[in-house]
């Protein structure tokens, strides 16, 4: 009896085995690294993770997977956006927003957010600037599958100096060193995985100070939004890891960021710097003002109750009347200029749509953001990509377990019907998404 037991175990596990064997078979296998895409690629996951990768004949086929046939299709690492706004929907009034669903933050509108970046193939992204307890418990139910969305990277409420009246939830005044290194350390507690600073150009020196060092003293990564040069400059003697956006006005970067830039990565001992340009929210407001036929696409709204999707596409039925974008048509041009300076800093360039913007939805904004790197600021598409999974990934810290298609990696996959090298706008409609080994579209 005991023999037939241990043969009877091992039989099942066996079928247990094969029935988390998951194969995809025939498609371009871009991995995500910047290497020449494998035609007729096989991927096979075991679990949540990748176990083989190679060119059909080249991969052994389990008996008994599921093969999912990727014929026809283009095959990628699951998208990584890095900066979203999971507490906003793309609303273009901000005062109604506030008023109305900022209360409804944790149990309506980030859940919602969280499932339309997944379903439009991003299985990991970077929140910023949203309720400090809505962040780490929608992050944790995320991680528990009672709720499906991308892995997230939460940095909790931003701390700046200024903050408006109906803010206070998801920004912190800082007032003060002492102030400062006890929201950092309040921050660092509660579990979030980043700090994010704003106005940095207005602390004082001791302000900053006190919350870089005890940030340090956490291990937390510090970022901030570039909104003015002297934010950039006092950063990059800080030894920021990271800015977001592209403020400061109009035309190129002045002098002084290039040049701090240059010498921060001359220096033999400095911390690694990335940096998300974000530039599509802007580009897309400036699409849609010439034509604002995409957002009449069932798509876009499709993961929206209809009540939230009326109202959204309510606030937007006038373009002209927002006022969330600062002269958009004359900062629009020197987005790419600007692209191109960080890209020629040689930093580390993420890709980041600041998707919850106005007007700028989640269902469209990562693809988006990679269409105009590519299709607007000539960016070679294999790059935009990369920026988008391995280096997105290696920046957050987990290079050696995500964001790429390799033996031992987690299994966050996509898959999109055609040639994305071709036509990254095939990216707007995916057709396979998988998220740890588990198929979620």
């Amino acid at each position: 009896m005991n023999r037939l037991s241990v043969l009877f175990a091992a039989f099942f596990a066996s079928l247990a085995a094969n029935a988390a064997t998951l194969v995809l078979s025939g498609g371009t296998v871009i991995d995500g690294y910047g290497n020449a895409p494998i035609a007729n690629g096989v991927v096979v996951i075991e679990n949540d993770r990748i176990v083989a990768v190679g060119g059909r004949g080249q991969v052994l086929v389990p008996d008994g997977a599921e093969v999912i046939s990727t014929e026809g299709m283009t095959v990628l690492p699951g998208l990584w956006d890095m900066q979203v706004q999971l507490m906003r929907l793309g609303h273009g009034d901000a005062v109604r927003w506030n008023e109305t669903y900022a209360p409804l933050a944790e149990r309506v509108v980030m859940p919602i957010a969280a499932r339309q970046l997944l379903q439009a193939g991003v299985t990991s992204a970077r929140d910023v600037a949203a309720p400090l307890q809505a962040s780490i418990r929608v992050r944790e139910r995320i991680q528990d599958h009672l709720l499906e969305g991308p892995t997230l990277y939460v940095s909790g409420p931003q701390l700046q100096k200024l903050v408006p009246a109906g803010a206070e939830a998801w920004q912190w005044a800082v007032n003060g060193a002492a102030d400062a290194k006890a929201k950092v350390q309040a921050l660092a507690d509660a579990g979030v995985d980043y700090l994010l600073l704003a106005e940095v150009d207005l602390w004082t020196a001791e302000e900053l100070t006190a919350a870089v060092g005890e940030a340090r003293l956490r291990g937390l990564p510090v970022h901030a939004i570039a909104e003015r040069p002297a934010d950039v400059e006092r950063g990059v003697v800080l030894q920021f890891d990271g800015f977001l956006g592209t403020g400061m006005g109009t035309g190129p970067f002045p002098d002084t960021v290039v040049l701090a830039l240059h010498q921060r990565l001359m220096q033999p001992a400095a911390r690694a710097l990335s940096w998300t340009p974000a530039i599509s929210a802007l580009l897309n407001y400036e699409s849609l003002r010439e034509n604002a036929e995409p957002l009449d696409d069932p798509r876009t709204t499709e993961q929206l109750p209809p009540l939230v999707a009326d109202d959204i596409l309510g606030s937007l039925s006038n373009l002209e009347r927002l006022n969330a974008f600062e002269m958009p048509a004359i900062k629009a041009p020197s987005l790419c200029t600007r692209l191109r300076q960080l890209e020629d800093a040689k930093l580390t360039l993420l890709l980041g749509s600041d998707a919850g913007a106005p007007a700028h939805l989640h269902s469209r904004a990562t693809w988006q953001e990679i269409d105009f790197w590519v299709r607007q600021c000539g960016m070679p598409v294999l790059r935009a990509i990369q920026a988008a999974t391995h280096d997105a990934a290696t920046a957050m810290g987990v290079g050696h377990e995500a964001g790429t298609i390799a033996p031992g990696k987690f299994a966050d996959i996509i898959a999109v019907r055609g040639d994305v090298l071709r036509n990254p706008g095939l990216l707007q409609s995916v057709d396979i998404v998988i998220k740890r080994g588990r198929r979620v579209r």
